[in-house]
């Protein structure tokens, strides 16, 4: 996967079958299951793959016990068949979690107890495991930090994680492997109209060398997430609102706040939404806020009165009071929402499914939607071009279709960091042995090397401080002191892969540095690394 080669198809291809523009979780699925029926299909990301929405989740492949509660059965049911589906087709990035309810009323655990017994049967074969009720002793064995006082029971249910940007690296690949074609920074600034109004293609901007380049297609999809209202205004400056975006942001802490492979799952909190605490690459993650914003942004920042939600939350359930000084990392992300026709202002009036819409010349666009759902909205949204644009009827082969980096379940070691690169493992361990510098660690505090940093950016189309430090290792989303740090080392390696000055070193780690701030809740103070 190296960018240069996939930009030499923009030259040799006059015309593809489909263009999709994002590359996200929508955008990868479309363009996979696009490509896997056969089509010449080319992605086009104005960023990095998944740096949006995308990168930012609560890292759940889950049916969604709210929807559950909201009595969303439809919903629920085709979330928890595509959990099913997923951890098969990419189950070294997935994987079975325990979650526990902590009650604190006899009524709760029997509540909790009965609905996600209702969860369980709607998996059906595809269920990763039976709900159980737990004694108050067994939760506190369980959850050594829940706070105990009043505590009564737990209840046991079982539900996805997973770690969103590298399964959007590896669907990226995997559209590559099948024959398509993925870019990152390449922007669409405009779409191509032919004399009967309709989208034949678009003009697109390396965001690198900034030239412009017209390319053209028999179907473009819309598949930006919250950014959808940009493409549908270049379509039709009256267009209207299709999409609102809802912030949810998360804190990183360290893993004695939880001590615990299981995660915490607080059902409803103060104001009625879910709170997570869920263990993640060796740290605990907090979230989610639900907060409907007025404009979306390739880097939202967290509320203060986002931030103060989380910890208040937290510090009622947890033993250990996390404070703003403990948050190793806060970052925020937009959920892509179906606008409701009355523009109502709570998130609970907007629609979680997803909806495919056509406009009146051609333009295919997905939104809402959500990651564990990624598929079954790519499957529908090229079902629906194929239809409006009369192009047969292959059906769509995602259902069981491995994902890059997939291995059998069973030999998954979770204990060894690089578990995330599945069946690449071998390879970067071979790169570690080729030198001796590339099996130092990046940063002395966390386990990722630099054979990692090479890797991602001879194989896995890293441009960039950010592309590998925030989305091909996560240290930014786990540590943003220590990704801080890291980042002239980073730089180096980046220039001496690509043969960039000293110039571009000193460039681009001031501009990541300036944005890694921005995950911090305390001020950053320099360390020699």
């Amino acid at each position: 996967m190296k960018r240069n080669e996939e930009l030499s198809k923009l030259t040799t291809i006059k015309e593809w079958d489909f263009i999709v523009i994002g590359g996200g979780a929508s955008g990868l699925g479309s363009a996979l299951d696009a490509v896997s029926r056969g089509f010449k299909t080319l992605l086009l990301e104005s960023h990095d793959f998944a740096k949006a929405t995308s990168s930012r989740s609560t890292k759940l492949v889950h049916g969604g016990v709210r929807y559950l509660a909201q009595g969303d059965i439809g919903l629920v049911k085709e979330a928890l068949k595509e959990r099913g589906l997923l951890a098969k087709n990419a189950a070294h990035v997935v994987k079975n979690q325990s979650f526990i309810i902590p009650n604190y009323t006899l009524w709760d655990g029997l509540f909790y107890k009965i609905g996600l017994s209702i969860y369980d049967f709607l998996a059906g074969k595809l269920s990763l495991g039976k709900t159980k009720y737990i004694s108050k002793s067994k939760t506190i064995a369980k959850l050594p930090t829940i706070e105990q006082k009043n505590l009564t029971s737990g209840v046991v249910y079982q539900d996805g994680q997973f770690d969103d940007a590298r399964l959007a690296i590896n669907l990226t690949q995997t559209i590559i492997e099948k024959g398509g074609s993925a870019i990152n920074y390449i922007k669409v600034i405009n779409l191509i109209k032919n004399d009967s109004n309709k989208v034949i293609g678009v003009i697109a901007e390396d965001q690198f060398t900034k030239e412009q380049i017209e390319i053209h297609a028999k179907v473009v999809i819309n598949a930006t997430g919250v950014f959808t209202n940009d493409i549908l205004n270049m379509n039709n400056p009256k267009h209207g609102k299709f999409v609102v975006p809802s912030q949810g942001i998360h804190l990183v802490l360290d893993k004695s706040f939880l001590k615990s492979d299981d995660a915490i799952m607080i059902p409803k909190t103060s104001d009625g939404r879910v709170l997570f605490v869920v263990p993640w690459h060796d740290r605990a993650l907090v979230g989610t806020t639900d907060t409907l914003l007025e404009s979306e942004s390739f880097e939202p920042r967290a509320l203060e009165e986002e931030i103060n939600f989380v910890l208040n939350t937290a510090r009622q359930y947890l033993s250990k009071k996390p404070t703003r000084e403990d948050v190793k990392s806060v970052f925020a992300g937009l959920r892509p929402l179906a606008a409701p026709k009355d523009g109502g202002k709570s998130t609970k009036e907007v629609s979680r499914s997803h909806k495919v819409i056509t406009s009146e010349t051609g333009l295919v666009s997905i939104i809402g939607g959500k990651w564990t759902t990624f598929r079954k909205m790519a499957e529908d949204t090229i079902d629906e071009a194929m239809k409006v644009h009369n192009l047969g009827s292959t059906t769509s082969k995602t259902e069981h279709l491995s994902i890059h980096g997939n291995v059998k379940p069973e030999t998954v070691d979770r204990s060894n960091h690089l578990y995330v690169y599945g069946s690449d493992i071998p390879k970067i361990k071979k790169l570690q042995q080729s030198n001796p510098e590339y099996s130092e660690k990046i940063h002395p505090e966390h386990p990722y090397t630099i054979a990692e940093a090479v890797w991602a950016i001879r194989n896995e189309m890293a441009e960039t401080i950010e592309d590998i430090l925030a989305r091909r290792v996560r240290l930014l989303f786990l540590d943003a002191r220590a990704a801080i740090d890291s980042a002239h080392k980073v730089a180096s390696i980046i220039a001496k892969e690509k043969g960039y000055s000293v110039e571009w070193i000193t460039q681009h780690e001031n501009e990541f540095i300036e944005l890694a701030k921005g995950y911090l809740l305390t001020p950053y103070s320099p360390k020699n690394v």
